[in-house]
């Protein structure tokens, strides 16, 4: 797959995260968070966030689900949807920007596929991965 994903396959992505978050552990912060990528093999993977009482240790849902995603084989990610309950909802951090960035396609980085949701309801807003992290540092770099 490497054209944009549809409407359908957002919300679907969206419905997921949401599904993801009930599983966090955030017993810290208590500040759940779910995320789901759509790989374009047409894979979908999910992670919630887990937090650690050494904090530096804790791993946003984000880099779960695009963990999960590598470790089964999946290299090239076409669109994320990310659920809090933060309003307006929160967009990743900066490290899970980044993680986002190494596996993200490349036809993809400037589609509007970053998709920050709430617990209900219609996502807020799409926005690139292009746009969450200008001037990315990548593979390329180092080319």
């Amino acid at each position: 797959m490497t054209t944009p994903p549809d409407a359908r396959a957002l919300a679907r992505l969206l419905a997921l995260a949401r599904r993801a978050r009930a599983a966090a552990y955030c017993p810290y912060s208590g500040f759940a968070v779910g995320a789901a990528v759509l790989g374009a093999s047409g894979r979908w993977f999910s992670g919630a966030n887990v937090e650690n009482a050494s904090y530096g240790l804790t791993v946003c849902a984000e880099r779960v689900a695009v963990l999960t995603a590598v470790a089964r084989g999946e290299r090239a990610l076409l669109a994320l949807a990310v659920v809090t309950s933060s309003d307006p909802p929160a967009a990743p951090c900066g490290a899970c920007r980044q993680v986002l960035w190494e596996f993200w396609h490349p036809l993809g980085r400037e589609w509007p596929t970053v998709v920050p949701g709430a617990p209900s309801g219609p996502p807020s807003r799409s926005l690139s991965l292009a746009a969450l992290l200008p001037d990315a540092f990548g593979p390329a770099t180092l080319a």
